[in-house]
């Protein structure tokens, strides 16, 4: 067989993923996640309530929330207290993807350092909002006890850049340590970035993904003063229907991901597990609307153009898309004509944030994984909800039931933010041979 563009790369610039892991709505393992993914189950819920109010105050009163999940188990007392839930959900997907890629044997400790050279291993881990819970938490303290009661974590406790800062030193990584915050393409950009990284040769391993917690009383609040958030609230499985004619907006979820990516050179050199191969990245911008895509998804077309060129490989290549697909009217429609601009009526579709929500800065390193997993398995995950396909969304959206297929070679995961950033990424099915 014909070698393709990026096979004809050398090893040390081919970025391969060796590990993963994730914290999300349906599932914090990646055995649970996929079953409950290509099973169709929903990982959205009402929310029981919030301090202090009352949740039938809020438009929508609904989150794919994270269950099953206490952070006391891998990490310190002190570090739980200190920082806020989106940096713990950062680090635990982070060390479960390094245990993943055989390059920690645990993820229980506070120091667990890479059995591999750290001065060429990197971070890039992104959110697309940050601490926000802690923020609201520190101006109530502010407002009711004066400045004597602001923490001294209140500033490392809740930017941005610091789950890439505590994941590197938890782990002793020296390399690169980097955070993308462009809202909902976030961590797909960080994923593009530590991929350029090792292909530019400036390191030969990176853990990269995103991560949030803005399931909080001012993220449910302020997305709904926008009109961004479905009202379903008496049924909260059902309220995520991308492509679907009945759908009201997006269902906020939280999360993490992460992956482990290396040069196909450094993971041969130490023996790795290879899962997929990361070939292409692609992006662009909008430049038309703060929040809303241009109707014909122009944006989007060009990101995924330039992820095939990037990659090497033509349309037909492609057999599955994760989309976007975040359940708004605006946006999936878009998206939509995008892709069948792009590849045309036959391509394979699905918006896996039918069941975890919209994880935001973590959305892209979430469904990146699944991207991953469906070229594993050969089986494309759900829409679901999908009952009334709006006339204007006519691809095959694989509504209700996974989709075993055969020869899935490539795949790619889209993700689009607010302010018109877009970014995509091409992976390819892994075969020895």
């Amino acid at each position: 067989m014909k070698k393709t563009h990026h096979q004809s790369r050398p090893d040390h610039q081919r970025v391969v993923i060796t590990g993963m892991g994730a914290i999300t709505p349906v599932g914090n393992d990646l055995t649970t996640i996929w079953q409950n993914l290509t099973a169709g189950v929903s990982g959205i819920v009402k929310i029981d309530s919030f301090k202090d109010l009352q949740i039938s105050e809020f438009r929508s009163q609904i989150a794919g929330l994270v269950k099953d999940f206490n952070a006391k188990e891998f990490l310190n007392p002190k570090e739980v207290r200190r920082y806020d839930e989106f940096m713990h959900y950062a680090q635990v997907a982070s060390a479960n993807a390094l245990r993943h890629a055989g390059l920690i044997d645990d993820v229980v400790g506070d120091s667990l350092p890479v059995n591999v050279p750290n001065e060429r291993f990197g971070v890039v881990m992104g959110s697309g909002i940050g601490g926000i819970q802690t923020i609201e938490n520190s101006r109530d303290a502010l407002r009711d006890g004066g400045a004597k009661k602001t923490s001294p974590f209140i500033i490392p406790g809740t930017i941005v850049n610091m789950p890439a800062g505590l994941i590197a030193i938890r782990h002793n990584l020296k390399g690169a340590n980097l955070a993308t915050s462009t809202a909902c393409t976030t961590s797909t950009h960080a994923i593009g970035l530590g991929a350029r990284l090792i292909a530019y040769g400036d390191l030969d391993a990176v853990l990269v993904g995103g991560s949030e917690k803005a399931s909080t009383p001012l993220g449910m609040s302020g997305f709904g003063a926008m009109h961004a958030l479905s009202t379903r609230n008496d049924e909260p499985t059902k309220a995520s229907r991308p492509f679907d004619k009945d759908r009201d907006g997006f269902v906020l979820g939280d999360g993490a991901g992460a992956l482990v990516l290396e040069s196909l050179a450094h993971a041969k050199a130490r023996g790795a597990t290879i899962l997929a191969e990361l070939v292409g990245f692609g992006m662009s911008d909008d430049a038309s609307h703060i929040t809303a895509p241009p109707e014909d998804g122009n944006g989007a077309r060009r990101a995924m153009q330039n992820t095939l060129d990037d990659a090497g490989i033509t349309p037909s290549d492609v057999g599955y898309i994760n989309a976007h697909g975040t359940s708004t009217p605006a946006g999936d429609v878009a998206e939509s004509r995008a892709i069948q601009t792009l590849f045309g009526d036959d391509i394979l579709v699905s918006s896996t944030k039918s069941m975890t929500g919209h994880l935001l800065g973590a959305a892209g390193a979430i469904e990146a994984i699944f991207t991953v997993l469906a070229l594993q398995n050969q089986l494309l995950p759900p829409t679901i909800n999908l009952d009334n396909p709006d006339e204007r969304c006519t691809l095959d959206y694989i509504a209700h039931q996974a989709r075993a297929v055969e020869n899935l070679n490539y795949a790619i995961s889209n993700s689009f933010g607010f302010g018109g950033t877009n970014g995509s990424l091409a992976f390819a099915r892994w075969q020895d041979a």
